[in-house]
């Protein structure tokens, strides 16, 4: 889990390439902007002002609270792990990576265990990787990759979100270290995600280090982050791994960001 405290500066980079998304960059910082296209999100109706978002705009006393967002398939637009690991190596390395992964695909048809398929993964691609090697590979991968990854609208809701004053937090299964610079860019508060296992050295061991963060791990850990009760105000996602988190918010926001880069 990381938290992101104070002011935010992303790369020069990806400030382009948030500005080429949606025209204007949100990244780098994290003062309050107003999304300027709300018919482009489902916003919920209600009279009760935390299920209402239009209410909160007409009350800056209040506390608009925690919004999730899950990140592969909300707010890229594909699973950025496998996007990362085929991004690092060349075409023919990639393939054949996958080939030694088959194994670990059959076995994952009778255990369904997702963990223990992105730890393999993680043994094929990644083992004995420094930190810091794995730290700087994802920030040129979140510099190059962020304009082909990020969809539109969801950074709309983002900024939406991030105007009323939400305490933002992305909320993933992708390793910690792969998401966070796209989460510094975004100005998020905190990032929940999948850690990975260093050993002593400081090297990736081809382990996990928590739980695989999905279904309701994510509920888990957002307990441990903010309390037994937590509650979102709202919360975006677009599989079943994110059902458990949707339940606990007051707005879910299911498969609701479409657009492309």
């Amino acid at each position: 889990m990381l938290a992101f405290p104070g002011e935010i500066r992303a790369p020069k980079a990806l400030l382009q390439a948030a500005e080429s998304i949606d025209g204007k960059s949100s990244w780098g910082h994290k003062s309050a902007q107003t999304c300027s296209n709300l018919e482009a999100m489902s916003l919920p109706a209600s009279p009760n002002t935390l299920n209402d978002p239009e209410a909160l705009m007409d009350d800056p006393s209040t506390e608009v609270g925690i919004v999730a967002f899950d990140f592969d398939g909300t707010l890229t637009v594909r699973d950025s792990f496998m996007a990362f690991l085929r991004w690092g190596v060349s075409p023919g390395r990639y393939r054949l990576g996958l080939i030694r992964l088959i194994p670990a695909a059959l076995s994952y048809l009778h255990h369904r265990n997702r963990g223990r398929l992105k730890a393999a993964a993680v043994r094929e691609f990644l083992s004995g990787l420094s930190r810091e090697a794995l730290e700087d590979r994802a920030k040129a991968f979140a510099q190059t990759q962020a304009v082909r990854l990020l969809r539109p609208d969801a950074l709309r809701a983002w900024r939406y979100w991030r105007g009323r004053r939400a305490q933002l937090v992305i909320v993933t299964a992708s390793p910690e270290q792969i998401v966070a610079p796209f989460a510094r860019g975004l100005g998020a508060d905190l990032l929940i995600a999948t850690e990975l296992e260093f050993d002593l050295n400081d090297r990736l061991t081809g382990a996990l280090g928590s739980n695989n963060c999905r279904a309701q791990e994510k509920v888990v850990r957002l307990r441990a982050a903010f309390g037994a009760d937590v509650r979102l105000t709202a919360a975006y996602g677009d599989t079943s791994g994110d059902t458990e988190m949707l339940k606990i918010a007051n707005y879910a926001g299911y498969r609701e960001f479409k657009e492309r880069p």
